[in-house]
């Protein structure tokens, strides 16, 4: 018996590759997941444990480089929607103090010439620092979001729509892979009173 409001984990391939009753449950199971506690945890949706390895390995590369050299990779004019975003500058609405934490963005890679390509950003690479970041970055992305689009599929189902209802919704959308560091803080008592990792 599940606890009221245990978050619960489900198969994806029960839905990508199950019979029709695996599908039918994987369906039901979402639907009431998201409808009881709104989470649910999902296995094998397609990263493997190599890929995540190598993804949080390049990050740790990254956030380890000295400020001055990760800044580098910071451009203020796309307002933070691709690579790094430095140590405390962002911050939740209606706050002044920025949060506890250094993160990079990593965005869509439109190669089909969708005209949405003119509204993004180009994503910002560490090339010279960590030439195999870009590859792997954007496996992670892309695994994801086929696992999202996959997910998007069984919520259309739940809801009565044609399976591929979300498919053109979402092609080439604006998601974001980000990997957020939360940074060593040497002294906490230097810090302002209302600093926290990551406001509401």
């Amino acid at each position: 018996d599940k606890l009221y409001g245990e978050i619960p984990s489900l198969d994806l391939a029960d839905f990508t590759q199950g019979d029709e009753n695996q599908k039918n449950k994987f369906v039901a199971e979402l639907g009431h997941a998201y409808n009881d506690i709104g989470f649910v945890a999902i296995k094998n949706h397609g990263l493997s444990d190599d890929l995540v390895t190598q993804l949080y390995k390049i990050n740790h590369l990254f956030f380890s480089l000295p400020t001055e050299l990760k800044i580098n990779y910071e451009d203020p004019s796309n307002f933070g929607q691709r690579g790094y975003i430095g140590k405390g500058k962002e911050h939740a609405k209606g706050r002044k103090t920025g949060d506890l934490k250094e993160f990079y963005h990593i965005g869509q890679q439109v190669r089909d010439g969708d005209k949405i390509k003119d509204e993004y950003p180009d994503n910002i690479w560490p090339e010279a620092e960590i030439p195999e970041y870009k590859a792997i970055a954007l496996e992670a992305y892309e695994t994801i979001e086929k696992a999202g689009i996959q997910m998007l599929r069984a919520i259309a189902i739940y809801l009565g729509l044609e399976e591929s209802y979300f498919d053109n919704k979402v092609h080439n959308g604006n998601s974001i892979l980000r990997p957020i560091h939360y940074f060593p803080i040497d002294n906490p008592y230097d810090l302002p009173d209302d600093a926290v990792r990551a406001a509401e």
